[in-house]
């Protein structure tokens, strides 16, 4: 395990332009794909970014800076960001998902790829690494584990698995269905320096070295329907643990110390279980990419070098 210590300090100060087309998905939902890289002008290898439920681009400040690197490709899923719900509203679980990120790798044309996932984008992409492991030729994990999600909740407070569990499952329950009661007040949250500074030091979420990008980060996630977003958190949580076993490519797990959300504990463990992984545990919050964006673009890159 190696564990970073000095917090990221490198703000985005010209941030690249987002690249935003329409992909149909097998079942025919509408999605809306992204790209850091519209104008073809980045050097360097493609990865899909199979992002946090409900969360969009700016969730990634290192992805913006002019030298980054990398290419990107993603999405938002579906209801969320202009993606558009699907006609069935059972298919919102990680199959569907999986299914979606293909969709988007075959639009620009990617055959096979380095998987960088965060948060419940790591079901996605250990899934889809299972399922078509030709399609993948490394995971990058960051603050998520490959499957039983919401089990590893509240893991740096002790919590047992069956009880994390069921609390979240039941929250998001709760929360679907009042969620048409709290959107009108979520969506009017004024999201100003003076939030950012109450959010970046609640312990939820850690100081970010680019408060400006971290707030646009926010304020997108928050334009999502309360009532939609636990719809899509339920789907999700029905996803098993993946078989680590079937997995045969490189990949690096970036855990943190204090997040509260996936268990750096079951990160290590999974990490264990792979033939080809490292294991490194950051300090920081369940948005360590955002707290710690040198940091996490720098394993990435070195993930990348060893899949080369």
């Amino acid at each position: 395990m190696a564990t970073q210590p000095t917090p990221g300090t490198t703000p985005v100060t010209a941030p690249l332009e987002i690249g935003y087309v329409d992909v149909r998905s097998d079942d025919g939902t509408r999605l809306r794909a992204w790209t850091n890289d519209p104008d073809g002008t980045i050097e360097g290898p493609t990865v899909l970014l199979c992002n946090g439920l409900g969360t969009g681009p700016w969730a990634w400040p290192a992805l913006f800076e002019p030298d980054c690197g990398v290419r990107v490709v993603s999405w938002h899923h579906r209801g969320v960001g202009g993606s558009a719900r699907p006609t069935d509203r059972a298919r919102v679980g990680v199959t569907e998902f999986v299914e979606d990120g293909l969709s988007v790798m075959d639009h620009f044309g990617v055959e096979r790829t380095v998987l960088v996932g965060w948060s419940m984008g790591v079901n996605t992409a250990f899934e889809l690494a299972v399922h078509h492991p030709e399609r993948v030729s490394g995971i990058l994990a960051v603050a998520g584990v490959p499957g039983g999600t919401f089990a590893t909740m509240l893991g740096p407070l002790r919590v047992p698995r069956l009880v994390a569990h069921l609390a979240a499952v039941n929250a998001s329950r709760v929360l679907k269905h009042t969620g048409r009661l709290l959107s009108p007040v979520v969506n009017r949250v004024p999201v100003t320096p003076l939030t950012m500074g109450a959010l970046t030091h609640s312990g939820f979420m850690l100081p970010v070295p680019d408060p400006a990008l971290a707030a646009r980060a926010v304020r997108e996630f928050l334009a999502t329907p309360v009532d939609w977003y636990f719809h899509l958190a339920l789907g999700t949580s029905q996803h098993a643990r993946v078989s680590l076993s079937n997995v045969h490519v490189p990949a690096t797990f970036v855990a943190a110390s204090y997040d509260v959300l996936a268990g750096a504990h079951d990160m290590r463990t999974a990490a264990a279980r792979m033939a080809d992984a490292d294991y490194v545990e950051l300090r920081a919050s369940h948005f360590v990419q955002m707290e710690r964006p040198d940091a996490v673009h720098r394993l990435l890159l070195e993930l990348l070098e060893r899949v080369s």
